[in-house]
């Protein structure tokens, strides 16, 4: 028992010995790094490693007192060699590994440092596939394509192309960047119309066909993505293919900034075939540690000898070492130990030598990984942080031109606000603007040395015809046949077509195609989803542009409008002995008959006192008052106005008497000369409130048009085709099986109505559709064509086709009498109302006179009432005088007095005003002369 505790004891001191003291850091601590030594981006990282790993070592404030010790393994541009090497460098037991450069061995080996916690960050697998959710040991440290082909996305919306051809490495680098770029194309309404994928590792004949299929294609934009170290041989062979002349675009990832950036000025032999082409490169900001790095890592290169330059990827790749050091820093601080276990799932079987039990668990790589993850410092590259998908933030390009021996920067485009000439680290301090007005670049030189931007894309040069497709109809053929042979289709709107394909800068062949038997009627949408299908590169004919239609086709602007209108069979109106009664409604007569005699009364009033002409025995003024009222209707009114109140009135009166005969004799006209509606439908509302058969041409989007937009029941509907079976279902009408109305297109009614006078248009047209010539969505044709379509138009070609096949009617069509109805009050109320004010003013203005006459003549008979017998006899001389037939009351106070002031002569009454005033004076000068007599 002694003996074994003895032995315990001093396994114990042992192993406390062994064991480092608790936050004691290391002396060394191993990284590794994968990249292929003899590679354009190799070389220049592997410098750029090598002084990164001196100046942390050299940094007293990082890692104070572990040397940072660098294992490198060369993948030597292979899957599989890169695999074996990226094994070697975990048997070395190291906590970080920079790199790999490629995204394929980046791929492999995220699986095993997912197994052995071992953070992998690489400064230039670019593949956004290698994501964070599948491998979650992976870090990128450079940008990710994910972002250089939004970027490339940007520059084809910029100059407005609508369709490219992608050129790319067949590899996971390769896919994995096309794929981005389709998704990316496709958020600005672009797309990817051909993929021309290149082998790994293909020879010069092998590129060449695949360039040469992808010349056949119709787009000129090619978006090139492949290998930094095999891509100039592509732009040899496509130089030799004539592919690099005018006419053309290449838009290409950095690995063509890196391949540049790395050629020394006498290396640069073959700038010749890449002459204005647009390339991208990884934005890193000026900065005076950067200029310092550059000097250094070139000052290097010169003492080894290195042919090659310093690029982009090397500042990367530096920035990557100072981060996994950093990281590693902050690992250490915190108490954490470098110590790695035995995987028990690894075991050596007794006939295998590859040893995997020499590859080990990296305890602290939990641990490690996030604090690399909590990087948060400014390197060479700029901003070195990471976001919640383990992208660097702030990510951007420079957007260069080939010209001349080298490139010029025509731009920058920046994940923050997109497009534009001013550098990222401005923008930053801005608001983000990424609108359409905000996006600019500096001018380009082109391909060919052409500064006018190109159009993008030409017909394929494949022998392949386009396609159009034209409805073969069995009437209606004035618009569009089809006929039998490719080149028989003819009609107003095959003419428009074939005008407008002459006025385009390149030839398009075109085959037409007809659909349909010419016996029926084809569906119009069906043509249109051929060309959604590929079945048809594009449709002329009748096509209305309407909104279901645009989903999934391109029209052209509309080369005719051709909105909907109503067509209802027309009768001559029958007369009869009171057709004369039906201008006006019978409020209409009643209301004029009122206003007639009450104008008469008004101007009776007016006129009584005055006009004697307007005086006599009652049934004397009775027949006065009607006949002068009735007798203005004709202006034949025999009795003159005197007074200025009479006289407005009747101009007032005579002017709306004008208004009621010139609207009586034009509605009069309307209803026995003009044609009548059988069917009693004068428009769309009546027609839709009706449960009448409709009819409309089969086939198109009329019948979609009333159920889905009217909500007619489509058992109101009756499809027709032929323009005699539109004669005939509106000639039996919906008693005998036929219809009411037809619904159709204004250009089909006008062919209609040019031969069937019976029939005319109701209503005004509802709709504002125009036809268009429809291609495959986003197809450059339609677009050129819209244009050609325009140049028809200011011409005056357009104008003179559609004269050619658009004959005058052979009979009239006097639409604006068709069902013309009566006359009621709510057309002239205003007119009444205004009157009737104006007749009652001028009472209001008569009556407050005659009161403050009958005021003057009531003053005057009191103060001048005599109080003798001669006075007397007097006064009663004057009553007589005015009412000679009567004896006069004593006093006018009573209203029967007022009445019998009013009716007196306004010349009488101012003859005895006159005359009391005259009196007056003599009876005051009578009185003064007796009261002298008595004095004496």
């Amino acid at each position: 028992m002694g003996a074994g505790r003895l032995l315990v004891l001093c396994l114990a001191l042992a192993a406390a010995a062994a064991a480092p003291a608790a936050g004691q850091r290391p002396s060394a601590v191993s990284v590794g790094a994968l990249f292929t030594y003899d590679s354009v981006i190799g070389r220049a990282a592997q410098l750029a490693i090598e002084l990164a790993v001196d100046d942390v070592n050299a940094d007293a404030t990082v890692l104070a007192g572990t040397t940072l010790n660098l294992i490198t393994q060369d993948t030597n541009c292979s899957g599989f060699l890169g695999t074996i090497e990226a094994l070697e460098l975990m048997e070395k037991n190291v906590v970080a590994v920079i790199g790999p450069q490629s995204s394929g061995i980046g791929h492999v080996i995220s699986h095993v440092v997912n197994e052995l916690h071992v953070p992998l960050l690489s400064f230039a697998a670019t593949d956004p596939t290698l994501s964070a959710s599948e491998y979650p040991y992976f870090l990128r440290s450079t940008i990710s394509d994910y972002f250089q082909m939004h970027a490339v996305a940007s520059v084809v919306d910029y100059y407005q192309w609508k369709e490219v051809t992608a050129i790319f490495i067949d590899d996971d680098y390769g896919r994995g960047g096309v794929s981005v770029l389709g998704d990316a194309l496709a958020s600005k309404r672009a797309r990817i119309s051909y993929k021309a994928a290149i082998p790994p590792n293909s020879n010069t004949d092998v590129v060449s066909d695949v360039l040469f299929r992808a010349n056949m294609m119709e787009s000129r934009v090619f978006v090139v993505h492949v290998n930094p170290d095999t891509g100039m041989e592509l732009f040899s062979t496509a130089n030799k293919l004539r592919m690099m002349a005018s006419g053309y675009v290449w838009i290409v990832t950095d690995w063509l900034a890196a391949v540049l950036d790395s050629s020394r000025s006498s290396d640069r032999n073959d700038m010749n075939y890449i002459q204005g082409i647009i390339v991208l490169r990884q934005h890193t900001p000026d900065s005076v540690a950067k200029s310092k790095f550059i000097s250094k890592w070139n000052n290097m290169a010169r003492n080894r000898s290195i042919g090659s330059a310093l690029n982009s990827y090397g500042f990367y790749a530096y920035d990557s070492v100072w981060t996994v050091a950093r990281a590693i820093d902050r690992f250490l601080d915190s108490g954490q130990q470098i110590n790695f276990s035995a995987d028990p799932r690894l075991h050596d079987s007794n006939a295998s030598t590859l040893r995997l039990s020499t590859l080990k668990i990296f305890d602290g790589g939990e641990q490690l990984l996030q604090q690399l993850l909590l990087t948060n410092i400014t390197g060479l590259t700029g901003q070195v942080r990471f976001d919640s998908d383990r992208n660097l933030v702030q990510p951007a390009y420079d957007i260069l031109n080939v010209g001349g021996s080298g490139s010029r920067l025509i731009g920058y485009w920046s994940n923050y606000s997109g497009l534009s000439v001013a550098s990222p680290e401005i923008l930053y301090q801005k608001p983000p603007n990424r609108s359409t007005s905000a996006q600019r670049l500096y001018s380009v030189i082109w391909p060919g040395d052409i500064t006018t931007k190109p159009r993008g894309w030409v017909f394929p040069n494949n022998g392949k015809p386009l396609r159009v497709g034209v409805p073969n109809k069995p009437s209606f053929k004035e618009l569009v046949s089809g006929g039998k042979g490719p080149d028989n289709a003819s009609g107003y709107s095959i003419d428009i077509f074939n005008a407008a394909i002459k006025l385009l800068p390149y030839p398009v062949p075109c085959q037409f195609v007809a659909i349909g038997d010419g016996i029926n009627n084809p569906n119009y949408d069906d043509i249109i989803n051929r060309i959604s299908t590929n079945s048809l590169d594009a449709a002329v004919g009748d096509f209305a542009i309407v909104r279901n239609r645009t989903k999934i086709a391109e029209f052209t602007q509309p080369y005719i409008e051709a909105g909907l209108v109503i067509v209802a069979p027309a009768r001559r109106a029958n007369s009869s002995a009171w057709a004369f009664l039906k201008p006006f409604t019978v409020e209409m007569w009643c209301v004029t008959g009122a206003l007639f005699i009450f104008v008469g009364v008004v101007v009776w009033i007016l006129e009584h006192r005055t006009n004697e002409e307007f005086r006599g025995s009652p049934r004397q003024q009775v027949l006065t008052i009607f006949w002068f009222s009735f007798s203005t209707m004709f202006f034949a009114h025999r009795q003159n106005t005197v007074s200025a109140l009479g006289r407005f009135v009747l101009i007032i009166w005579l002017f709306v008497v004008l208004i009621i005969n010139s609207s009586y004799t034009a509605s009069l006209t309307s209803i026995l000369t003009v044609q009548q509606l059988a069917t009693g439908i004068t428009g769309l509302d009546n027609l839709v409130a009706s449960a009448l058969p409709i009819g409309y041409q089969a086939g198109k989007f009329v019948r979609n048009y009333l159920i889905d937009e009217l909500n007619i029941p489509a058992s109101r509907l009756v499809p027709l085709s032929t323009v005699q079976e539109y004669a005939d279902a509106l000639n039996r009408g919906p008693k005998n099986g036929g219809v009411a109305a037809i619904v159709d297109e204004m250009p089909c009614v006008e062919i209609f109505l040019s031969s069937h006078c019976k029939f005319r248009i109701v209503g005004q047209e509802f709709t504002k559709e125009g036809w268009g010539f429809a291609f495959q969505r986003d197809s450059p044709l339609a677009a050129d064509l819209s244009t050609a379509i325009l140049q028809l138009s200011e011409s005056g070609q357009l104008q003179r086709i559609h004269d050619e096949w658009f004959t005058d009617p052979s009979c009239g069509s006097e639409d604006s009498g068709l069902g013309a109805v009566q006359l009621s009050l709510g057309s002239f109320w205003g007119l009444f109302l205004v009157c009737a004010l104006i007749c009652t003013l001028a009472l209001m203005v008569f009556f407050g006179r005659v009161c403050w006459q009958y005021s003057r003549y009531s003053n005057s008979k009191a103060d001048g009432e005599p109080n003798d017998a001669a006075a007397t006899a007097v006064a009663t001389a004057i009553v007589t005088e005015m009412q000679p037939s009567k004896p006069r009351p004593t006093r006018l106070g009573s209203f029967k007095e007022l009445m019998q002031f009013v009716d007196t002569k306004e010349e009488e009454i101012k003859k005895v005003m006159k005359r009391r005033t005259s009196d007056k004076d003599n009876g005051a000068g009578g009185s003064s002369h007796g009261r002298s007599i008595s004095s004496a």
